[in-house]
């Protein structure tokens, strides 16, 4: 095989975006930047690459394999390409803004993954996401799920599921346990797989107390709408600091649903996705069957960088969204032929201005289709330039 013909293939789970697929994903980008600034969220753009010890550090060690790493040129020292922008907005907040009240910063850009989350996944998502420091209190939690799911809606996605757990249940029914990371690993993937048979096994084989193993063998059926929460109140009596947590999910469902009535509210106790990264209530958003946004409270996000600020936001893939959402239809066009008449170029130019596509057909080239649906087209009447459905004969 000559060496030419493999040397424009690109990596596994990495691809072009072509022209439709391009355009959706600039129009959801733009529209989700307009939705977060009507919250009062500022945009902020951080490097692609950053020394690996500021990526890495705190919650951001949990990406370590998910991260590129290069040696700078300049420097010798070894940076990183960012797989995921939260850990660099703290760093915003924490190190540059420095202010004292509450911030809200949003920001779209690409990530990359050495390896895809899951099987078809992109290992270049384009994340956009939105972060508010420095409100401890619930109203921060609901401004993001409710930003999250104003987005959705805007990009068009109509029956939603919000999904809420909570780390610190967990967290609580482990407290005083003496497991190392290994042991901790294998409860939170048994917790995650709903497998009640290795769950019992490892509760047994660590010598946890009754009320904890109790409390963890009942998590994984402790999932569905909101008789949930109480069946986890009778399930978890006695084990303490859950009652906080199952109250502010009480609370967030509470508020969400007065506001989002056909919004579907679900709660499942056992998911622990970001164990690591969250240090409260988390959640995911569903639509057409797939997860769209994650998010939640992480409040020590900040810490490494001086700043240990109350935190919370989400974040989702515009790439995602557009391949789950019904393809666009072409853009609607103005035609007009190529040509040095300076009322033909003038009358193009206004239209152009006016907010219209006008494509202009170069010689030879008439019969092209392109990116966009050409309805309408500039014709010459009776020495004017006017445009008239394409086809139509002149007059």
């Amino acid at each position: 095989m000559p060496a030419w013909s493999s040397s424009w293939q690109l990596p596994d789970q990495i691809a072009d975006v072509l022209p439709s697929e391009a355009r959706h994903i600039e129009e959801l980008r733009r529209l989700l930047l307009d939705t977060a600034r009507s919250y009062g969220y500022e945009l902020v753009m951080p490097p692609l690459l950053e020394h690996l010890e500021s990526l890495l550090t705190g919650t951001g060690e949990a990406l370590d394999l998910q991260t590129f790493k290069l040696v700078d040129q300049l420097s010798g020292r070894t940076l990183g390409l960012r797989a995921d922008t939260t850990p660099q907005v703290a760093r915003i907040d924490a190190h540059l803004l420095n202010r004292q009240g509450v911030t809200r910063l949003c920001y779209c850009g690409p990530v990359l993954h050495t390896r895809a989350e899951r099987p078809h996944a992109t290992r270049e998502p384009l994340q956009f996401g939105a972060e508010i420091y420095g409100h401890e209190g619930l109203e921060a939690d609901l401004e993001a799920q409710s930003l999250a799911i104003e987005g959705l809606r805007a990009a068009g996605f109509k029956a939603l599921q919000v999904d809420m757990a909570d780390v610190r249940i967990v967290s609580r029914l482990l407290e005083g346990a003496r497991l190392g990371p290994a042991a901790l690993s294998r409860i939170h993937a048994a917790l995650a797989a709903k497998d009640r048979v290795e769950l019992s096994a490892l509760v047994r084989r660590e010598g946890l107390a009754p009320a904890a193993a109790q409390g963890l063998l009942a998590l994984p059926q402790l999932y569905g709408e909101r008789q949930v929460l109480a069946e986890a109140r009778r399930a978890l009596a006695g084990a303490p600091g859950v009652e906080r947590a199952l109250d502010d999910m009480a609370w967030l469902a509470e508020h969400l649903a007065a506001t989002q009535a056909d919004l579907a509210i679900s709660f499942d106790l056992a998911d622990l996705r970001g164990y690591a990264y969250y240090s409260g209530t988390r959640f995911g958003i569903y639509g057409e069957g797939e997860e769209l946004v994650r998010g939640g409270r992480y409040d020590e996000v900040g810490a490494v960088f001086g700043r240990n600020r109350p935190a919370a936001g989400f974040s989702l893939d515009l790439k995602e969204l557009v391949s789950v959402l019904p393809a666009r239809a072409l853009r609607p066009a103005i035609r007009a032929p190529w040509g040095e008449d300076a009322l033909l170029r003038q009358t193009i130019a206004r239209l152009r201005a006016e907010g219209h596509t006008v494509a202009c057909v170069l010689p030879g080239h008439e019969h092209e289709v392109n990116e966009f649906d050409c309805d309408r087209e500039l014709a010459l009447e009776a020495g004017q330039w006017v445009v008239r459905p394409l086809g139509r004969a002149g007059a």
